[in-house]
């Protein structure tokens, strides 16, 4: 069995901490937290039989690219991506990153996008278990009812994020200190809410 290597740092942004982790291929893990430990924490967890070492200064391009984007001061993240996933998977994450910036889409047109009209609450499933936020922005997809709708990394950083996307703020100015990380599947309430109607 081969051990896989990745290269991780986390940075403070004004939407609170965020992990940037690679393999030798590619970026593999970007997510948001409320700090270092709990975002270490997750990682190890998500790669129980990784090597995993702290590098800063390899992973910095990335990451000030990564950070000048969620802050709002660059208009385009593009990032070489090592994610893995499913073929329905890798349709849905094609479909977030061909929505424009700026502009949003609902679960149902979403999944009318890839194909599967009738997919809807599994398009939404596969939005929440992104491995790489921002760089896959499931950020843009709304529920059809309105509103900005749940996202793994709180709604408040959703929010925000479109809000720099579309132009028409910046979001809070500082990260709010009791956000809560989403399971990575989808609750009974988020599939309410992206029903189609």
């Amino acid at each position: 069995m081969t051990v896989s290597a990745i290269a991780f740092t986390i940075r403070d942004t004004n939407l609170g901490a965020v992990l940037l982790a690679a393999s030798e291929r590619g970026v593999c893990q970007l997510r948001f937290g409320s700090g270092e430990a709990e975002l270490a924490d997750e990682l190890a967890r998500e790669f129980p039989f990784a090597l995993l070492r702290r590098d800063d200064a390899a992973l910095g391009t990335w990451s000030d690219a990564l950070v000048a984007y969620v802050e709002g001061r660059a208009a385009q993240l593009d990032l070489p991506l090592d994610v893995a996933g499913s073929r329905f998977q890798r349709r849905v994450w094609d479909a977030l990153r061909a929505i424009p910036r700026g502009e949003t889409r609902s679960y149902s047109e979403l999944a009318a996008r890839i194909g599967q009209p009738r997919a809807v609450r599994a398009v939404a499933g596969v939005c929440a278990a992104n491995p790489v936020a921002v760089a896959i922005p499931c950020h843009r997809v709304v529920p059809a009812r309105g509103g900005a709708g749940g996202y793994r990394w709180g709604s408040w950083r959703k929010q925000a994020l479109l809000d720099r996307e579309s132009g028409s703020g910046q979001g809070p100015p500082e990260a709010k200190k009791t956000s809560r990380v989403m399971s990575s599947s989808i609750s009974t309430k988020e599939c309410s809410e992206v029903a189609p109607t």
